[in-house]
């Protein structure tokens, strides 16, 4: 019975994150861009944290009226929403935890992707996915959405110098990206947020969003109930200024999700017998 309920859950873990895409296996002895002494490594080990920081990441990132028109003119986020954030969660994995080649290749498809994504906003601003500003703004609502939830449901006493590193980690792949003056210490962050909230807003596309996200249809009714306290826990998790921009009626229910995620999380890392994490410790240690 609890091997049933292991598979289970491993099943599901796999249908969210799309894995069996990335080659975390070769070549033995690469450490990746960060390597397994790094912060990066110890924050995006855990698939409940990471799940939950990636949709309040993704909630927060859509208060940005460039940020949303570029999804709403440029993908096809309400027949495949769980496929975009299926290959977001690739896209994190793959940077944080593959060798250094298959990152690399992975930023690089990324970068040129953006190139092609420009047009206008609701208030005929124009826009490109390539603008500094913007992937800065791209990069550190899902940076600190991914060290919220790190925070809240692994390690709530970790040391601000910590927190700093692992910013500054992470700005290696903003960098590469296109973005090279990214916020690089948790008080830096806290601040560009606060700069960045009057520019920001909650609005027809933005509710669109949320509305897709919160009740695209589920491979199974259990994914759908943890789908509901993952968006729960990921408002939660939100900053205060920003998270007040979404209007109380509009917003999905937390009571009692953050507390339900922490209680997930260990059952997650149970459950998930051979991920990316655990597969990089093994190709590094391969020599």
């Amino acid at each position: 019975m609890v091997i049933h309920i292991r598979e289970a859950i491993e099943r599901n873990i796999r249908r969210v994150t799309g894995a069996g895409v990335i080659d975390f296996d070769r070549p033995p002895g690469d450490p990746g861009l960060f390597g397994p002494g790094s912060v990066a490594w110890k924050v995006h080990a855990d698939f409940v944290p990471m799940i939950v920081g990636g949709v309040s990441a993704l909630m927060t990132q859509m208060l940005h009226p460039l940020a949303i028109a570029g999804v709403w003119d440029h993908s096809n986020f309400r027949a495949d929403v769980m496929g975009r954030l299926a290959r977001t969660a690739q896209f994190v994995a793959g940077t944080t935890y593959a060798a250094r080649p298959t990152a690399e290749t992975l930023v690089e498809r990324v970068r040129l992707r953006h190139m092609s994504v420009a047009g206008v906003d609701a208030a005929g601003r124009g826009y490109r996915a390539s603008d500094p500003a913007l992937l800065t703004w791209i990069h550190v609502a899902e940076t600190s959405g991914f060290l919220s939830a790190h925070r809240a449901f692994v390690d709530p006493g970790m040391p601000e110098a910590e927190q700093d590193r692992y910013f500054r980690e992470m700005a290696i792949v903003a960098r590469m990206l296109g973005a090279p003056d990214v916020p690089v210490t948790a008080s830096a962050v806290d601040a560009y947020l606060r700069q960045m909230t009057p520019q920001l807003r909650f609005d027809a596309r933005t509710r669109e969003v949320l509305r897709v996200i919160s009740s695209a249809p589920t491979p199974s009714p259990a994914l759908g109930l943890f789908r509901r306290f993952v968006m729960g826990a990921g408002v939660a998790l939100m900053p205060d200024p920003l998270r007040e921009l979404i209007p109380g009626k509009e917003r999905p229910g937390s009571f009692g999700a953050l507390t339900l995620m922490r209680a997930a999380t260990p059952v997650g890392r149970w459950a998930l017998r051979n991920g990316a994490a655990s597969r990089a410790r093994r190709r590094v240690s391969a020599h």
